[in-house]
């Protein structure tokens, strides 16, 4: 079968799973656009897992140069993006205005720096009146905010759910959605309801991610928690629109690097969006090396847009699933368990053939053509992620 029937195939396998899950595959002009946006998911930097309310212009640019000199950018990392705290008031006319003590030379020429780094800014905002941090939230506000974001040069906007008190998300959702098409720019939408009412089924037509989740923290019970609970969403993802389990923790110090490694091959298999959160220009070269793997980010962004799922379990050990576009499938073996542990992949589990060439994707190794099965020692909280193809 070549490339181009096997996407087909698995795009077909997509909206065949859309179509069972009760979900309209988008038909608007507004929803039609939005496919043009985030064909992958996105991948980039947010300031709000490491530096919460301490964000400025000074901080922003110097992650924009991490990004290019640590070679994020050139891994795929696209997006620069400014958290909550960014914003101090409205003015007479109901403008939103940046803080001038923090961001003194203003956000369109912010973004101007950014695009001329090849990367591309993203800013924060909420539905409410105010943000989660007290700042103005864009509570009918929501056309004038997103022509101000388009006028400087915005290329993404999260959108957040505090002080949503008597307000219907689809609803509210999908005015931020129409605000930013009749802008005119291309800007990804990222809603972050935390959950709330299922996003993942009115999303689709609405944003280009939703998170589904509360808030992620860089420790391992809640990193696994969060992202071992997506299994069974994998049905309502697909290219320009993606389940979002929150932002990447790798590196902030709360985990060993075998859990940084779970949480990384875990994102990958979902189809998840990659926004690091750590300090880029003082990162560990484990960290880097873990960050911009080519082979796994290759998996997270597979050109169909598969989102991955849970295959097997017994006890503490998983193994998940993702096919990708070339006929081949990811296979994350997990080990949520206390000690290390030998983990056998059956060939079977994945309706595969009796014979099946594997590869290591952390290692970087190819291990050769083998039948039935295969088996691993996995560390404890850890990983492996293999590539099977058909031999």
């Amino acid at each position: 079968m070549q490339a181009s029937q096997q996407v087909f195939l698995a795009a077909l396998v997509a909206f065949l799973s859309w179509a069972s899950a009760g979900i309209a595959w988008p038909q608007t002009s507004l929803a039609i656009e939005s496919l043009h946006l985030a064909k992958t998911p996105p991948m980039g930097w947010n300031s709000w897992n490491k530096f919460g309310c301490q964000v400025s212009e000074e901080l922003i640019r110097g992650m924009t140069d991490a990004m290019v000199s640590t070679g994020m950018r050139d891994a795929g990392y696209q997006y620069v993006n400014i958290d909550d705290c960014w914003q101090m008031s409205r003015d007479s006319a109901g403008n939103i205005v940046a803080d001038p003590k923090t961001f003194p030379s203003g956000i369109k020429a912010l973004a101007d720096y950014v695009h001329g780094k090849g990367l591309k800014l993203g800013i924060y905002t909420d539905v409410g009146t105010f943000t989660c941090q007290q700042r103005p939230g864009s509570l009918n506000h929501e056309l004038q905010d997103a022509n101000t974001y388009a006028s400087w040069g915005i290329d993404y906007v999260k959108v957040d759910w505090c002080h949503s008190e008597g307000l219907d998300p689809e609803v509210q959702y999908a005015k931020f959605r129409d605000a930013l098409v009749k802008t005119g720019r291309p800007i990804v939408f990222s809603i972050c309801n935390w959950g709330v009412n299922a996003p993942w089924r009115w999303g689709p037509n609405t944003g280009n991610l939703w998170r589904t989740t509360g808030d992620i923290s860089d420790s391992y019970d809640r990193m696994s928690v969060i992202g071992f609970s997506q299994n069974g969403l994998e049905k309502f993802a697909g290219p320009g629109h993606w389940n979002d389990p929150d932002m990447l923790e790798v590196g902030n110090g709360g985990m060993d690097q075998d859990e940084y490694r779970t949480h990384m091959v875990l994102w990958a298999l979902l189809a998840a969006p990659l926004l690091t959160g750590n300090d880029l220009r003082t990162m560990a070269p484990a960290t880097k090396e873990l960050l911009t793997n080519p082979e796994i980010i290759a998996v997270d962004q597979d050109a169909v847009g598969i989102q991955g799922h849970r295959v097997w379990q017994e006890g503490p050990l998983e193994i998940w699933m993702k096919p990708l576009s070339d006929g081949s499938q990811a296979v994350g073996l997990f080990n949520r368990g206390e000690s290390a542990l030998a983990m056998t992949l059956n060939l079977k589990v994945l309706g595969s053939p009796r014979t099946a060439r594997l590869r290591d994707l952390l290692l970087h190794k190819d291990l050769g053509i083998v039948k039935d099965s295969y088996t691993v020692d996995v560390a404890k909280h850890g990983t492996a992620i293999l590539k099977v193809s058909r031999k």
